[in-house]
């Protein structure tokens, strides 16, 4: 029985809790109650996780808690719809009690867990029982009884375990609609699958692999070409400093490398500070950094020289060393300067989707929706891109608001995010957005707005479901209004029609419809002509949106 785990055992845990959770995607998938095709339980947390494998796999870490650290930054930037970020909550709970740890018993680890759990319900505006919240908080006090009691770390977690899957077995009970579905909760089961997985570690029954789980990644963008003339300030500095004193205010050296550079960002944690700025003097600006501690690592490229080769047909000479260091909290290589006060960040697929949102401002696209949620990361490089003090952030997704919230605290910019549930709330919204307006009025407008719009939507079905009284067959059509299933269709007029009665009671003056990429623009308007007939009075639109998944997405006001 093994009493305490160090960084390396840590390290190898959570290798293996990906492995097991890259393994299981399809299978957590599966339990997912709600037949449309979205952005499942699985797949987010198995991309959350793959994250912290990655960052795990780039260093090797002293303590247990300078892995717990690299573990929940991670997790927070890389936290993909409601269950990664969940699942980021829970981790960073652990990272905070682990804090100056350097090793973990059965009594610090469980304590760890409770704090994971506190995070997590603390952070949910509506916590609900029958979840990943219920499964983790019940395995999290057997683990603290298991603890005080004087069991073993591992003992400790076989009791977790345990307890977790009396309380998986009963989230049927908790949550009506798994209750009539006949499964648990999906992501219930992804935290007891990672659980199971560092148990196996711990024993030495399994062993990490030695890459980590593929995940589709978007591209990485290719190097910029900009005309060097427009280049004011030549070197791309960046560079890692070890403080002198943890508490040092580095207000003094922010100000400084202001007044010889530009796009400056510093990064910090206790140990160290991370610094990223434009300049024509990189010597003194580390030169001047030395006064707060220790030159660990620099890294100094020539843009101008970048440009030119590149302009040349040539490759762009770089320096990645001092990029792949990492803080407890990475920290993003440059912030626009603001030019302006608000700015706007939007989640949308589709190309005519895009250039909607960009005609109404949007300064950022976030390309996502329902069936692949954007991360953290994604969100916050587009705010910290957008060149304003203020950035306005729309998620148009229910499940994608919890990551969009988690860059408040991590960009210097203010970030306010609209709570909107789907795109035509987004548009909604945005046509109502006046820069002139203060703050707080214009959250209120903007809110109202979106508040007023009904949503429906026509897509297919993912999976044969059981969902609302509904006998549902995968590939039939599906008709939802406000995320309610009105029904499953094999004939698309026959949803038209029922989706259009379905309109009255709303008494709609304004219908938007917004077609995706499966759909030929002369059946967008056919459809739209069965609903100007049933509401002559209505003034009604088509518009291609080119949406993925979505054949029709319909604005009702």
């Amino acid at each position: 029985m093994r009493d305490y785990i160090d960084a390396a055992a840590f390290k190898e845990m959570i290798l293996c809790a990906d492995a097991a959770l890259a393994a299981n995607t399809q299978m957590i998938n599966d339990l997912n109650v709600f037949p449309v095709p979205d952005g499942d339980t699985g797949t987010n947390m198995g991309l959350t996780m793959n994250k912290a494998a990655v960052e795990l796999r780039k260093k090797e870490f002293d303590t247990v808690a300078a892995a717990a650290d690299c573990v929940a930054s991670a997790l927070l930037r890389g936290a993909r719809g409601n269950s990664g970020v969940i699942l980021s909550l829970l981790f960073r709970g652990i990272a905070r009690r682990l804090k100056g740890i350097e090793t973990a018993g059965a009594v610090e680890f469980s304590g760890a867990m409770e704090d994971g759990v506190d995070a997590a319900y603390k952070a949910v505006m509506k916590p609900a029982e029958g979840t990943i919240l219920t499964v983790s908080r019940l395995a999290s006090v057997a683990a603290a009884e298991a603890a005080a009691a004087g069991a073993s770390l591992e003992t400790t977690l076989v009791c977790a375990i345990k307890a977790g899957e009396e309380a998986l077995e009963d989230t049927i009970n908790l949550n009506p609609v798994l209750k009539k579905a006949g499964v648990v909760d999906a992501g219930g089961k992804g935290y007891l699958i990672i659980l199971s997985a560092m148990l196996s570690s711990l024993r030495g029954e399994v062993i990490a692999p030695s890459e980590a789980s593929q995940v589709a990644e978007a591209p990485e963008s290719a190097f910029e070409v900009f005309d060097s003339e427009d280049i004011t300030y030549a070197y791309d500095t960046v560079y890692i400093i070890q403080k002198n004193d943890p508490d040092v205010d580095l207000e003094p050296l922010r100000k400084y490398l202001n007044s010889i550079g530009d796009s400056l960002v510093i990064g910090e944690d206790d140990e160290a500070f991370k610094v990223h700025v434009h300049t024509n003097i990189p010597g003194v600006a580390i030169s001047e950094s030395q006064k707060y501690g220790t030159l660990e690592v620099a890294k100094i490229e020539n843009m101008v020289a970048q440009s030119e080769a590149v302009k040349a047909g040539k490759k762009a000479k770089t320096a990645d060393d001092a990029e792949d260091w990492q803080l407890g909290e990475k920290s993003e290589p440059a912030i626009a300067e603001p030019e302006k006060e608000y700015g706007i960040v939007t989640v949308c697929a589709g190309s005519g989707m895009e250039d909607l949102f960009r005609e109404l401002g949007a300064d950022g696209i976030v390309t996502g929706g329902q069936t692949m949620n954007p991360s953290t990361d994604d969100i916050l490089k587009e705010i910290n891109r957008t060149p304003a003090s203020t950035v306005f952030v729309f998620p148009n997704n229910k499940n994608i608001i919890m990551a969009a919230e988690q860059c408040i605290p991590l960009s210097e910019k203010k970030v306010i995010v609209m709570p909107t549930k789907t795109v035509p709330q987004g548009i909604s919204a945005l046509l109502n957005f006046n820069p002139d307006e203060e703050e707080a009025a214009l959250v209120d407008v903007m809110q109202e707005a979106a508040g007023n719009v009904h949503t429906a939507m026509v897509t297919y079905a993912a999976r044969d479901s059981d969902f609302d009284g509904h006998a549902i067959k995968a590939g039939e059509h599906l008709a939802l209004l406000d995320g309610a299933l009105l029904g499953s269709y094999p004939d698309v007029n026959a949803l038209m029609g029922d989706m259009v009665e379905a309109f009255v009671d709303l008494e709609p003056e304004f219908i938007t419809v917004y077609y995706g990429a499966d759909v030929d623009e002369n059946d967008a308007k056919q459809a739209a002509e069965q609903i100007t007939a049933r509401f002559p009075d209505a003034d009604i639109s088509v518009v291609n949106g080119g949406q993925p998944v979505y054949y029709y997405m319909i604005s009702v006001e």
